[in-house]
């Protein structure tokens, strides 16, 4: 067994998914998400795409990732947008609550601790 794993998703197969309708709040933004690993201690690693659309968010959960491709814009409850393009990293902590709006198509990579 390797210890290392690539980030290639030619060997996967995505699992397609959208928000929860009581979420959405315009467009019908479509998910997919090849996840590459689910390791102890509730960490997981892959990559997220999703097209136009906008959606309430809440974090449970730590999450680093860093975007690919597309334009999207994060704002927090009560904050600024912050605009994200292709080369842009963030993480988003526990307890954030705020929207996900894709403007363009967008792909990140991502860690996530639970």
């Amino acid at each position: 067994m390797t210890l290392v794993l690539p980030f290639d998703i030619s060997a996967i197969e995505p699992e397609e998914g959208a928000p929860a309708p009581d979420r959405l709040i315009s467009g019908e933004p479509k998910f997919r998400t090849w996840n590459f690993e689910e390791a102890d201690g509730g960490v997981y690693a892959g990559v997220w795409e999703s097209t136009p659309g906008k959606w309430r968010i809440v974090y449970d959960e730590w999450e680093y990732f860093h975007i690919l491709d597309g334009y999207s814009i994060v704002t927090e409850e009560g904050g600024e947008p912050i605009h994200l393009l292709a080369g842009d990293r963030l993480i988003l902590r526990p307890g954030f609550r705020g929207s996900w709006e894709v403007v363009e198509t967008t792909r990140k990579d991502y860690v996530i601790r639970h």
